[in-house]
């Protein structure tokens, strides 16, 4: 595993799901453009309760920045091109709206 900072726009909205034993999870996927200039999609999975309500308050085309283990894939588009992608377990998720909080709280 990879420890990552993945920044970009969230694609679609994110989705609360059930797993075992009534477990909560949020899945979504974000658009992050690589440094080439081409953009890279980054699957997203949060457990932590804070990571989970943070994705659930976004909306398509919010910005986003996710710390967590990554994994790189790839995956072929309809025309038989391969991509890059990435699988992360985000840990920690930072919005526009909680650098707002902080900043109103430390009075700046």
């Amino acid at each position: 595993m990879i420890d990552g900072l993945v920044s970009g726009k969230l694609v679609g909205d994110a989705e609360m799901r059930e797993g075992k034993n009534a477990s909560r999870f949020v899945v979504a996927k974000v658009k992050a453009m690589g440094g080439d200039g081409e953009a890279v999609v980054v699957n997203v999975i949060a457990f932590a309760p804070e990571s989970c309500a943070a994705l659930m308050a976004l909306e398509d085309g919010d910005s986003v920045a996710l710390a967590g283990s990554l994994t790189p894939k790839v995956w072929s588009d309809k025309q038989g091109n391969t991509r890059p992608a990435l699988d992360m377990v985000a840990t920690n998720v930072m919005t526009a709206y909680q650098i707002d909080q902080k900043r109103d709280a430390s009075g700046t």
